[in-house]
C-alpha cells in the first residue's frame, strides 16, 4: 500500500501516504522520485476530491459498509460456514485459475449482494483515480508512461505461492479493480467525453452496476439514453 484516503474516522475523510512504502517501489522500479511520488500523490488526490465533491459519496459508502456488517448476522454462523469453506478453500490454494478468496468463504448471501455494489462503487473509484494520475500528461510528469508500464509489470509479477496468497486474500481483487475500473472510464470517456463520463457522479443510481463495468455501452445506454453510446467528438 502506497496510500489511502481514509473516510472511517473523520468526515469528510484524511489522505494518507506511506512514505517508507513509497520509497522503496520508486527504488525497486528505478523511477524519478519526484515524478513516482507526483503520480501517487494524484491517484489519492483524486479519491479525496471523489468523497468531497461528490455530495452524497462518503454516506452512500459508509452505508454500504454498515450493510454487508449487518447482514452477517442472518443466516449460518460464521463458523459454521468457516467449516463449510474448508474444503472450498483447499481447492482454491491447488487451483491458479480460482478467483475464490476467503471472503468469498465466509460471506453470507445477503453480504455477497452488498459486496457487488461495493465491488462495482470500488472498482469505478480506482479506475477513475488510475485514469487521472495516468492523464496528467509528460508536461506534468515526464516519465509517466514509464512508470505506468513499470508499475503494471510489478502488480503481474510474483511467484505461484506469493500468486496463491493474494488471491486468497482477495488482493487479486483488488488489482482488477484498478485494471477494470480504468478500463470501463477510458470506454465512457471516448463515447461520451468527460462531461458525460462525470454523470456518473449525479446519484447512487448513475453509479456503474457490477455487469457494466466490463460494458460501457450498457452504461451509456442507461444513463445518457441510446443516442448516447456514440464515440465522443473530439
Amino acid at each position: 500500500m502506497l496510500g489511502q484516503y481514509e473516510v472511517f474516522s473523520a468526515d469528510p475523510g484524511q489522505l494518507l501516504l506511506v512514505a517508507p512504502n513509497i520509497v522503496e517501489v520508486e527504488r525497486k522500479l528505478g523511477a524519478d522520485p519526484r515524478d513516482f511520488r507526483l503520480w501517487v500523490c494524484l491517484h489519492e488526490v483524486t479519491h479525496r476530491t471523489q468523497f468531497t465533491a461528490v455530495p452524497w459519496m462518503r454516506a452512500y459508502f459508509l452505508g454500504e459498509v454498515q450493510a454487508f456488517v449487518d447482514a452477517a448476522q442472518g443466516g449460518e454462523h460464521v463458523l459454521e460456514r468457516l467449516r463449510r469453506g474448508v474444503g472450498t478453500l483447499s481447492d482454491a490454494v491447488k487451483d491458479p485459475e480460482s478467483r475464490a478468496s476467503v471472503l468469498d468463504i465466509v460471506q453470507t448471501p445477503a453480504q455477497r449482494a452488498v459486496l457487488d455494489r461495493l465491488t462495482a462503487l470500488m472498482t469505478l473509484l480506482e479506475g477513475h483515480a488510475e485514469f487521472v494520475m495516468d492523464g496528467v500528461g509528460p508536461q506534468v510528469i515526464p516519465s509517466v508512461e514509464r512508470i505506468r508500464a513499470s508499475f503494471n509489470r510489478r502488480r503481474e509479477s510474483g511467484n505461484p505461492l506469493e500468486k496463491a496468497i493474494r488471491r486468497l486474500l482477495g488482493v487479486d481483487v483488488k488489482l482488477r479493480q484498478y485494471a477494470e475500473g480504468r478500463k470501463f472510464v477510458h470506454g465512457v470517456v471516448e463515447r461520451v467525453g468527460m462531461e458525460g463520463f462525470n454523470k456518473v457522479f449525479g446519484s447512487p443510481l448513475t453509479l456503474p452496476r457490477l455487469d457494466e463495468l466490463g460494458d460501457p455501452d450498457a452504461w451509456v445506454s442507461r444513463v445518457h439514453g441510446p443516442a448516447g453510446a456514440t464515440p465522443a467528438a473530439g
